[in-house]
Parts: C-alpha cells; sequence; structure tokens
C-alpha cells in the first residue's frame, strides 16, 4: 500500500502533501487540474495501456478454425465436429476467439465457446453457454458440458441445446 507521503508512479504523475491545490480540491500542478483521483485512475490506465497492450479481436472461422487446429486429439477432431455443428444450426453467431477460446457470438455478447481439456489440464472437453443463451429451464438448467466423445446422441444433444440457445 502506498502511504499518504509516499505517492508516485513511473509514469512521472506524483500526489502527496505539499501539492499545490484549489479550493475544490484540483490539483494545481503537474496534473493538469485533474483531481486526485482522477488523476490516479488516469495514472493506472496508462500504466495498464503499457503492460497489456490490447489486440485486435480474433474474428470469423479461420481464426476459430485455426485455434481448434491447435488442440491436441481427440479435442481438435471434436473442436471441427463443434464448430460444424454450431455453425450448421446457429448461423446467426459470429465465430470468435474468446480468452483463447472458440466462442459464437450474438452481437457482442459470447452465447457459447468451447475449451480444449488441455486449457486447464481437466479430463473433458467443455462446452459451455453463458447468460446470453436462453438455455431457461424452471428455476435450475444446466449451462455447461463436459465431453469425452461425440457420439450421434451427443451431438442431438448439442444441437438441440444450440438452437434452444439462440432461439
Amino acid at each position: 500500500m502506498v502511504s499518504e507521503g509516499d505517492s508516485s508512479f513511473d509514469d512521472g504523475v506524483r500526489f502527496g502533501p505539499g501539492m499545490p491545490c484549489t479550493a475544490d480540491g484540483q490539483l494545481a500542478g503537474p496534473n493538469g487540474g485533474l483531481t486526485m483521483p482522477t488523476a490516479k485512475k488516469a495514472a493506472s490506465k496508462s500504466r495498464s495501456a503499457r503492460n497489456f497492450p490490447r489486440s485486435e479481436p480474433v474474428v470469423g472461422d479461420e481464426g476459430v478454425l485455426a485455434k481448434i487446429d491447435e488442440m491436441p486429439e481427440p479435442d481438435r477432431a471434436m473442436g471441427r465436429r463443434l464448430h460444424a455443428l454450431i455453425r450448421a444450426n446457429a448461423p446467426g453467431l459470429t465465430p470468435r476467439l474468446w480468452y483463447g477460446m472458440p466462442a459464437y457470438a450474438q452481437g457482442p455478447d459470447v452465447v457459447c465457446f468451447f475449451r480444449s481439456r488441455a486449457k486447464f489440464q481437466e479430463r473433458y472437453m467443455t462446452l459451455g453457454f453463458n447468460d446470453s443463451a436462453h438455455l431457461d429451464d424452471g428455476h435450475v438448467w444446466a449451462t455447461q458440458f463436459a465431453l469425452v466423445e461425440l457420439t450421434a446422441a451427443d451431438e442431438a444433444r448439442i444441437v438441440s441445446a444450440i438452437r434452444k440457445a439462440v432461439g
């Protein structure tokens, strides 16, 4: 924690006792008239932008299929099949990467996603649905499926969930 007298940041914005302020709490020094909380927030945002630059989001079939191709077997084969099922049964969803996972969005909202078991060293692949999916069924409903393999019956169940999610 930074003490009141030693609240300096590496980007040159300085705070603490002795900083000239106007009667309404505006800093009259190097911070350009920003209030202390506003100046601290701006300094933090500046540091964050330097340390964690944002890349352009990966959108479209090519980027998602490339991510699926990085998956180890048998997740790669299941991922390709899931991608085909989702694209065929919910053509209005846009494929994109979401936290490094193949996902399918309606506008800005991710409706469903899947992840390889390797992502979190799990014993199964996961197909998940976010709260923008319309899966509501009474007071309790499932939002994720654990996948070990895909049979015809499993695919039918997944297709049903996908159609309901976008319905």
